[in-house]
């Protein structure tokens, strides 16, 4: 097994809702959390390197939709990685049902797999100083 880091820690979770505004309020007004649009971003420090900030996003989604396809449990779970290029090149060769290709955006990488019991994966290769830079002040730690 190698040595190298694959996946480096939570990086969202995410969960459908008969009315995710509704959730979000009510998760602010009962557990404190701060909210936005999206949910709540929750603020994290890296063991390794204290300094750096990282972040986990925690999401409502509306019920009825397609993004937890093709699965059908009613959450999906991102996990932060490093090198997700090699990842999937990786899950290619070990026969890992890889469900799209690797997107890019200004905050980070993303891909999508399958587990052996149906769930659906969000892999992250972020880029945590774009939520650092937009979001700073309005996190939940």
């Amino acid at each position: 097994m190698s040595s190298r880091k694959k996946v480096t820690g939570v990086g969202g979770i995410f969960i459908k809702s008969n009315n995710p505004e509704k959730m979000r309020d009510w998760y602010a007004k009962h557990l404190g959390m701060i909210v936005n649009e999206y949910g709540s971003l929750f603020e994290f420090r890296d063991s390794d390197n204290p300094d750096q900030k990282g972040y986990l996003q925690w999401s409502p989604f509306e019920k009825n939709t397609e993004y937890f396809k093709p699965s059908e449990k009613e959450f999906m779970i991102n996990y932060r990685v490093e090198n997700i290029e090699k990842l999937v090149e990786e899950f290619k060769e070990n026969g890992v049902l890889v469900l799209d290709e690797i997107e890019s955006y200004e905050y980070g990488k993303f891909v999508h797999i399958m587990d052996e019991e149906g769930n659906k994966i969000e892999l992250w290769e972020p880029v945590d100083s774009v939520f650092t830079d937009q979001y700073e002040g309005k996190t939940t730690k």
